[in-house]
């Protein structure tokens, strides 16, 4: 058996690790490490790249193979882990504030300057884009829930302000929050792999 690195686009929780595993494994693969975005294998002869790409295309899993969209995968991973540091250190007494940029640059290790150029070649749009469309998804997912206040929620996510956080939300829905509330059961919201 050969030992073979994939760098696989769209795994964004626990559940797409376990998925992937399991689809791998179906395919008579050995599954020697896997974690969000990479899985380390040992591939049987018989099993051809393609049949592996056909198997994880299946459930919107890409393998990437340019190294410039391998580093855009790695950058949004740490972009979630950044909303999720940032509600972490939201309850704390004194939290500690790291800018988006500084995140980034120290979980990728490359200059934030580098990581926004190679962002936007591949993605077509900038990182602070990106970063604005997965923050306003999670306030979505929090009115959702209905368990925090929209100042809370604010407070939460690092918004400045429930203005500030208002003001976002209908630029980027086109809706305000309330009108959003209202009509929670009939807005399908994004994937967060999709944006």
């Amino acid at each position: 058996m050969k030992e073979v690195e994939l760098h696989i686009k769209n795994m964004l929780c626990s559940r797409c690790v376990f998925l992937v595993k399991e689809e791998l494994k179906a395919l008579g693969i050995k599954v020697v490490d896997i974690k969000l975005g990479h899985a380390t294998i040992k591939k049987p002869v018989r099993v051809t790249q393609k049949q592996i790409e056909q198997k994880l295309k299946k459930f919107d899993f890409e393998i990437l193979e340019s190294p410039d969209k391998v580093l855009v995968e790695q950058i949004k991973h740490a972009t979630l882990d950044y909303i999720r540091f940032t509600e972490k250190e939201s309850r704390k007494k004194q939290p500690k504030h790291v800018t988006l940029s500084e995140y980034l640059s120290k979980k990728v290790g490359k200059e934030y300057t580098n990581l926004s150029k190679i962002f936007s070649g591949v993605e077509g749009r900038t990182l602070e884009k990106y970063y604005i469309r997965l923050r306003i998804e999670r306030v979505k997912e929090l009115l959702d829930d209905g368990q925090l206040s929209l100042k809370m929620i604010a407070s939460k996510l690092g918004y400045s302000s429930v203005q500030y956080l208002s003001t976002q939300f209908k630029k980027e829905t086109g809706m305000k929050v309330t009108e959003y509330k209202e009509k929670l059961n009939e807005i399908e919201r994004e994937s967060l792999h999709t944006i």
